[in-house]
């Protein structure tokens, strides 16, 4: 929703983001390996703690020569791919005009295993959304709706922000609250399902691609990319261009691409 998002803060609205899981088993190893070498090369390029960086350093790429497939990252390792797409998602908000107040990083607990497979949700999980949910007091919320990652992630993380906001209906502020549910990267909504569909012209979509790109991580070869050898971005630009092209086969204007939403009624 990468459009839509954009939309929103031209138009002024006071956009949070809140990032559910820390994202870290998404990293390839190469990453963690040039920014702990980037942190030994800042210590020592201004004097600080050039003992310890070295020390870290070592410590961190023996770790990964010596891990056995399946094997779980030792914690200093989980963390510095924990904060790589920690540091890229705030750049893709800043691109867009969102201050690093209003990006919020739940590092929900159930995603903490180090491995694909998960803990089951817990009321601490459901808890971290509705305390930022109860701060904010959102008129929209939007929600990845797409169930067919292959992990499962983005399936148990919807599950948690339904019982969020079962648990939450009764608050005076959910009266005014539309949820709306859009798909990631390995599907589209059916033309008939879509309750809500946002054009975009060339130059939005230029500009989504670019807020996608600061997620460099994820770039050019995700670690769980599913049975579409696509890289991301390519594949939700091939998606819009498609929705596009069915409405306009149905009779609607011609658009540069779409973006397509469901509405949840709570």
């Amino acid at each position: 929703m990468g459009g839509t998002f954009i939309r929103l803060v031209d138009q002024g609205h006071e956009v949070h983001v809140a990032y559910q899981t820390s994202g870290n088993i998404a990293v390839f190893d190469d990453d963690a390996v040039r920014f702990a070498d980037f942190v030994r090369d800042f210590n020592a390029a201004f004097g600080l703690s050039k003992g310890d960086g070295e020390k870290f350093y070592k410590k961190v790429v023996s770790s990964i020569k010596t891990k056995k497939p399946g094997q779980v990252d030792i914690p200093e390792v989980m963390t510095i791919k924990g904060l790589i797409r920690r540091g890229e998602a705030k750049a893709g908000c800043r691109y867009t005009g969102i201050p690093d107040s209003q990006a919020h990083f739940l590092d929900m607990p159930f995603y903490e295993t180090g491995t694909v497979k998960k803990k089951p949700l817990s009321d601490a999980d459901i808890q971290v959304i509705m305390d930022l949910m109860e701060k904010v007091k959102p008129h929209q919320v939007y929600a990845a709706g797409d169930l067919s990652d292959p992990h499962g992630t983005h399936r148990v993380c919807l599950a948690a922000i339904f019982e969020a906001l079962r648990r939450l209906k009764k608050r005076p502020w959910m009266k005014d609250c539309y949820v709306w549910l859009y798909r990631g990267a390995w599907q589209e909504w059916d033309i008939d399902q879509i309750e809500m569909a946002v054009p975009l012209s060339p130059e939005e979509l230029m500009r989504k691609r670019r807020a996608v790109f600061k997620h460099q991580s994820q770039k050019d070869s995700a670690l769980y990319p599913g049975n579409d050898a696509r890289e991301f971005w390519v594949r939700a630009e091939d998606r819009n261009h498609a929705t596009a092209t069915a409405y306009n086969q149905l009779g609607l204007a011609e658009y540069e691409a779409i973006e397509a939403f469901v509405r949840h009624k709570i």
